[in-house]
């Protein structure tokens, strides 16, 4: 397979350098086309090579918690769409074969395949296989006029067309399904872009979508007739003060041995003369008003740091890595430390990289902030950790994943 796909890329590549402005409207639409249906053949062949890497496990014996999060470091993507292409391979491995023949073909697109697979699923509830089959030559033929989006609306009336008898059972069955995929897909993503903001996305279930509305709703109305802020502003404000009043609160579940908490890192003297800004546990940067807004509703905890800015050892000898000294950790590492992984400090676990059990200390240069997968990995596995000669984690993997053993760090938590 390997050959075929050099050739592959190889002519893939002379088109690329090939110009399209000699091309008349004609060839220029056919050869549009062709792209088109090569891109979808091209998907068939990647979802075959992630169903056999989720297959083989190769994710979890290379150290990443699932294949979806490996799939997020070998091709760039996010996890959720690499969830989806872990569930569409699943699904078109175990499932019908006229929709894997049809991406094959070239006749549908990934998102079409999702559609009609998760119809199909459905159809399976309420139906046999004779019907399902009929389901999706129907669906088939449907995806060369309808989108995605119109595809998934005309799926939920299918049998109407394939099986009228029990198209009405059928539709109930459909709700529940869709109920669960709803359940299935949920996700919120936070991105940290250049300037220190997070972008959000996701996908919320019914009932979260409920909750949240209720809760900003009421916040989003405009102050008065001077408020100049767009809907999305006060939107964003509003999910704001709905942060701010639930920190208020006693009831959040404890993190790390402490409770809910937003950590900012500034100079004494810069917070009392209005000077410095700060940098919040997550690494991101606080303007000196926002630092000092911050310090108005909270309690001040110093951390004394080193020259080269590293947190130095705070509390007392014990075995827990709790207070003080779990606030310098998460100071240090921002999150877990392992190579390739995104958790943030409060999901976070404090690791003895030499065990306390054979004498190890607790103290910031005996310690690793681990995600719980990766805590248990690293006490299950071949990989060691150390700190480097600057003071931050890293990780040796185990020869037989890189003969020369060359040690590896986390670059998602600081910026380059």
């Amino acid at each position: 397979m390997l050959e075929e796909l050099a050739l592959a890329d190889d002519v893939v590549a002379a088109c690329v350098d090939a110009p399209a402005w000699p091309l008349p409207e004609h060839d220029l639409i056919a050869a549009l086309d062709a792209a088109h249906r090569l891109q979808h053949r091209l998907a068939a062949v990647t979802l075959a090579l992630i169903r056999e890497v989720d297959g083989r496990g190769t994710a979890r014996t290379q150290g990443a918690s699932s294949t979806a999060v490996w799939l997020r470091e070998r091709l760039r993507l996010t996890v959720p769409a690499a969830r989806r292409l872990v569930d569409l391979a699943t699904a078109l491995d175990n499932g019908n074969p006229g929709i894997r023949q049809a991406l094959a073909d070239g006749a549908i697109s990934l998102d079409q395949a999702r559609v009609i697979a998760d119809t199909v699923d459905t159809v399976n509830t309420s139906a046999d296989a004779e019907t399902a089959d009929k389901a999706v030559g129907v669906l088939v033929g449907w995806a060369s006029q309808f989108d995605p989006t119109h595809l998934r609306k005309l799926g939920t009336r299918i049998l109407d067309h394939v099986a009228p008898d029990i198209a009405d059972a059928a539709a109930r069955a459909a709700l529940d399904a869709d109920a669960r995929r709803a359940t299935r897909d949920r996700h919120l993503t936070l991105s940290e872009q250049t300037d220190g903001r997070l972008r959000l996305t996701g996908t919320l279930d019914a009932e979260t979508a409920g909750l949240l509305r209720a809760a900003i709703d009421p916040l989003s109305a405009p102050c008065g007739p001077d408020d100049q802020r767009s809907a999305g502003q006060r939107r964003h404000d509003a999910l704001a003060e709905v942060c701010r009043l639930t920190l208020r609160t006693t009831e959040l579940p404890e993190h790390g041995g402490d409770p809910a908490q937003i950590v900012v890192t500034t100079s004494y003297d810069g917070l009392t003369r209005q000077l410095s800004s700060g940098t919040l546990d997550t690494g991101l940067s606080l303007t000196p008003e926002a630092v000092r807004r911050l310090a108005c509703d909270a309690t001040i905890l110093p951390a004394v740091l080193g020259d080269a800015g590293q947190a130095l050892d705070v509390g007392r000898q014990r075995r827990l890595i709790s207070g003080p000294l779990r606030r310098a950790l998460v100071l240090r590492d921002r999150g877990c430390a392992f190579p390739g992984c995104d958790r943030p400090p409060r999901w976070c676990h404090a690791h003895h990289i030499h065990h306390w059990a054979d004498g190890g200390p607790t103290s910031l240069a005996n310690a690793v902030l681990l995600c719980g997968h990766h805590h248990r990995h690293l006490h299950h596995s071949d990989w060691t950790v150390r700190l480097g000669r600057d003071g931050h984690p890293e990780f040796s993997p185990p020869a037989w994943l890189d003969p020369e053993q060359l040690p590896r760090r986390n670059h998602y938590h600081r910026r380059t």
